[in-house]
């Protein structure tokens, strides 16, 4: 399958069905959708072939986990071709929960997620600013996240 793979408004409206309950049955979305469940079926394995859509996952609700701190983390390097080692680094740290590698001010911006500050302050001092490649980290508290959602199939 062509990684250029062109979505029309079947796959727009299976992925927005997708989008809202990914354990929807196939069936049920073929009904919703007046189409038969071979149709579904066929038009997800394609859009995943093509790397549309890449899985299917499960939300968790971190807090009622315990784990009630989320932290953004701006990572200033020493230098720009320790990058990929610092990401190899980070992927092994459990609390790193997301990185992205940015424009601006950071070369990295990390999402972290703790149980406490104190548990973020031991994170923060033995595990990341330990790494001889960060030059300096600014941390951004998440007072709330009132919004999370993947991007509208249009």
């Amino acid at each position: 399958m062509a990684a250029n793979y062109q979505i029309d408004s079947l796959d727009q409206q299976i992925l927005t069905h997708l989008l809202k309950d990914a354990r929807k049955p196939f069936l049920e979305i073929a009904r919703d959708l007046v189409v038969s469940g071979g149709t579904i079926h066929q038009r997800i394995q394609k859009m995943e072939e093509a790397g549309i859509i890449k899985g299917f996952t499960v939300m968790i609700d971190r807090e009622k986990l315990g784990y009630s701190v989320t932290i953004l983390i701006g990572i200033h390097l020493k230098n720009a071709k320790d990058c990929a080692h610092v990401l190899e680094t980070l992927q092994k740290f459990p609390e790193v929960i997301e990185t992205h590698y940015t424009t601006g001010s950071y070369a990295l911006m990390a999402k972290v997620a703790t149980k406490s500050i104190q548990d973020y302050y031991s994170f923060l001092t033995d595990k990341l600013q330990a790494l001889k490649e960060i030059q300096s980290t600014e941390s951004f508290i998440c007072l709330a996240s009132p919004m999370m959602r993947e991007i509208e199939p249009s």
